[in-house]
């Protein structure tokens, strides 16, 4: 049978095992139908939890994908798998996207043992795409292990990684003029371990000195509970209240020459060990938890809502707060009174 024709249960068991071409079908139907993807994460999630998930993150232009490209090659050498996700912007007109991460890391395209997925934001914020997360699921279940997620690269808009990764790579290059910048906007917070590409360039010792400065100032609470996130977690466990703080460690590399990726992947590796010996790692899943809970309960949420009301009364409401007729939480309010009227 073509691949063309399998159907989702057959994509599924292909991806489980090792069929690179089912793999690459399955993450396309968790990108482009939701329904799909709901279906495919109750035997795939049950399947996860295995790989060592990393982000990696930073402005425009500090090398994230050379980074990644040198990064995959380090693990690939320890003979473990990987599976790169590459997230890049989308267009706001036309809802493409140069998906241009691949080129860049065109070195590991001939190795079996890595498994590169480029992914358009598609209008979504926060420097990932909505289905990463379930893409991320289905390269876990699928057996790889290390995943790393590259994310846009927007700057101050990155913080969704830190709800889907288990350790945060937050890449800055001198020169770029956004230290300050990211210390702002909270980047700083989000940091396991902070690189500095491009550690060639002048000014390369002035940006890790200003980034020292900023932990030596004293980091705030890990910025993992997200300003959306409305779910009440659970308390935390005597081991997660016990765990020790993390000092992220500022790594200096030259990715495009492979320099400094052996101290990076051993920064890496002591991360994993922290989150193995201590409650923050328990704490992260439970995190992940709500965080994708919340998410499939908002979509759902609202699709019931739009579908409950008719075409008329939605426009309706459009046009009052179009007119400034009514402010948009009064619409809304109107909006969902008026459904749990039709449907108590």
């Amino acid at each position: 049978m073509r691949a063309a024709q399998l159907t989702p249960q057959e994509l599924i068991d292909g991806a489980l095992s090792g069929d690179r071409r089912s793999l690459a079908r399955l993450i396309s139907l968790i990108e482009t139908d939701a329904a799909a993807a709901a279906a495919c994460m109750v035997q795939l999630h049950p399947r996860s939890g295995r790989a060592a998930i990393v982000g990696v993150t930073g402005s425009s232009g500090a090398g994230k994908s050379t980074l990644v490209n040198e990064l995959a090659k380090a693990f690939r050498r320890s003979e473990r798998t990987v599976g790169v996700v590459a997230v890049d912007p989308s267009s706001p007109f036309t809802g493409g996207a140069i998906l241009g991460d691949r080129i860049r890391m065109r070195d590991l395209a001939g190795d079996a043992g890595v498994f590169i997925r480029s992914m358009a934001t598609r209008g979504s914020l926060g420097g990932l795409a909505r289905a990463t997360a379930d893409v991320v699921r289905a390269l876990d279940a699928g057996g790889f292990d290390v995943i790393v997620i590259e994310t846009v690269g927007a700057g101050q808009s990155e913080v969704e990684i830190a709800r889907t990764a288990d350790t945060v790579l937050v890449v800055e290059a001198p020169g770029l003029g956004d230290e300050v910048q990211a210390i702002k906007a909270g980047i700083l917070e989000i940091a396991d371990v902070l690189v500095v590409n491009k550690a060639d360039r002048e000014g390369a010792d002035n940006t890790a000195r200003a980034l020292q400065a900023m932990l030596d100032l004293g980091r705030a609470p890990r910025a993992l509970r997200h300003h959306g996130q409305t779910l009440r977690l659970p308390e935390a466990t005597p081991a997660e209240q016990s765990s020790s703080d993390w000092r992220p460690p500022i790594v200096k590399t030259v990715a495009v020459d492979g320099q400094g990726i052996a101290e990076l992947v051993s920064a890496i590796e002591r991360h994993r060990a922290y989150l193995a010996t201590t409650g923050e790692g328990l704490a992260r899943q439970r995190l992940r938890a709500a965080a994708a809970l919340e998410t499939v309960l908002r979509e759902g949420l609202l699709e019931r809502l739009l579908r409950q009301l008719g075409p008329a009364e939605l426009d309706h409401c459009i046009e009052q707060v179009a007119a400034r007729e009514v402010d948009p939480y009064t619409a809304a309010r109107k909006l969902m009174e008026s459904s749990r009227r039709d449907n108590p």
